[in-house]
């Protein structure tokens, strides 16, 4: 605590300030570099179920679902493909779209680790976004 000296005589505290502030500096640069190392996840679409509105044919042959079962097997839409023509299927479909937007659709028993490997091989085709569907999303709840 420093000590001033009035011109009429008596004595005046103040605080000494400086340590504060280089608290606060340090902890300005700490919170700079950790800012940064914040996890990211992968940016996933979820689609809003609306059932007062009726779904047209366009619509639904412009969707694509890749449909991940619980043995391990995946369709797109209804047609049967394995893992290994997923990727090169997918680029085929999407290489005359516009819009890259496609949806994996995991069985409740299903592997995460397949819903995983497919999501990661629909990005590697160049997908831009990816919904997921769930059970309950699918009846409307």
């Amino acid at each position: 605590m420093g000590m001033e000296v009035g011109e009429q005589g008596g004595s005046l505290a103040t605080p000494n300030v400086v340590p504060l502030i280089d608290i606060l500096l340090v902890l300005i640069i700490i919170f700079m570099v950790i800012t940064p190392l914040v996890p990211k996840g992968l940016d996933t679409l979820v689609p809003q179920p609306n059932p007062n509105q009726q779904q047209n044919q366009e619509l639904e042959n412009k969707t694509v679902v890749v449909q991940v079962s619980k043995d391990g097997k995946v369709k797109i839409n209804q047609e049967d493909s394995s893992w290994d023509q997923l990727g090169p299927r997918i680029e085929q479909i999407f290489k005359e779209r516009a819009e890259k937007i496609a949806f994996v659709k995991g069985d409740n028993e299903a592997m995460f680790m397949d819903v995983a490997r497919a999501i990661d091989i629909m990005r590697g085709a160049g997908i831009d976004k990816i919904g997921l569907i769930t059970a309950k999303l699918e009846a409307g709840q």
